[in-house]
């Protein structure tokens, strides 16, 4: 495996990314992993080596770069959480279109990566993030994922459930049975939207699972047969579509 990090030049800085492939066998399809809100750590990093031990190359950009290189939530504790909050609370749907943009850029220019079939997963925060890359690069994103995804339908113009009709690659999402940030009446808007959008999709609720249930180190949360469906459903979400038939 080959691993590095470096800075993406981006619209508003340097974004400093993980990214990981393997050494023979290239160019590889690419995976854009957009992180959670607890932070860029080695969880995901280790979360991106699995991915790209399967064949893939993998970008794991800190989507903070704005405002901190190295924050990663390390006690879920109010005094702890209070950063993450306003860190979260900075991002935006349109920033992240302009964040993969450079990330697409990049991967242009990497003979490793195949840049003509690229996917996209998301966690938490990132739901909506790689909804709204999906609807603003439809003829470059293949695929995406959504796990225990936040904030999926809201009042703003921008809400994921209004960029249904833009999506038009194949569509992963899962939910967790209990989940305050993805209650099952808000799914349920979701899905209307998505079939009102006619995007091709999965819906998939995970019982026993809670919010943040794929992350191994989430102490209390974590829930090992929801996390390797997780794992089942992405492998095989990405065979599908980035694969060279």
């Amino acid at each position: 495996m080959i691993e590095k990090e470096l800075d993406i030049p981006t619209a508003d800085g340097a974004m400093n990314t993980f990214i990981v492939h393997p050494d023979e066998g290239g160019p590889h399809p690419v995976v854009l992993f957009y992180m959670d809100a607890h932070g860029w750590r080695e969880e995901l990093r280790d979360m991106a080596r699995r991915l790209a031990s399967v064949g893939y190359y993998v970008v794991l950009p800190n989507l903070y770069y704005r405002r901190s290189r190295d924050f990663w939530l390390k006690a879920r504790t109010p005094e702890a959480m209070a950063p993450m909050f306003e860190l979260m609370h900075s991002l935006s749907n349109a920033l992240m279109v302009r964040d993969t943009e450079a990330m697409i850029r990049f991967v242009d220019t990497q003979p490793e990566a195949n840049a003509g079939r690229i996917g996209a997963t998301g966690y938490c925060m990132s739901g909506p993030f790689v909804f709204a890359a999906a609807a603003a690069f439809p003829e470059r994103i293949q695929a995406i994922a959504a796990f225990h995804p936040a904030q999926m339908v809201t009042e703003e113009e921008d809400s994921p459930h209004r960029m249904t009709d833009r999506i038009r690659c194949e569509t992963y999402v899962a939910c967790a049975e209990t989940d305050k940030w993805a209650p099952p009446d808000t799914i349920a808007r979701l899905e209307e939207a998505m079939k009102a959008g006619h995007m091709r999709y999965r819906l998939e609720w995970y019982p026993g699972a809670e919010h943040g249930f794929v992350f191994p180190r989430r102490e209390g949360i974590y829930h090992r047969p929801s996390a390797e469906r997780h794992w089942e459903r992405l492998f095989a979400l990405f065979d599908r579509t980035l694969r060279s038939r």
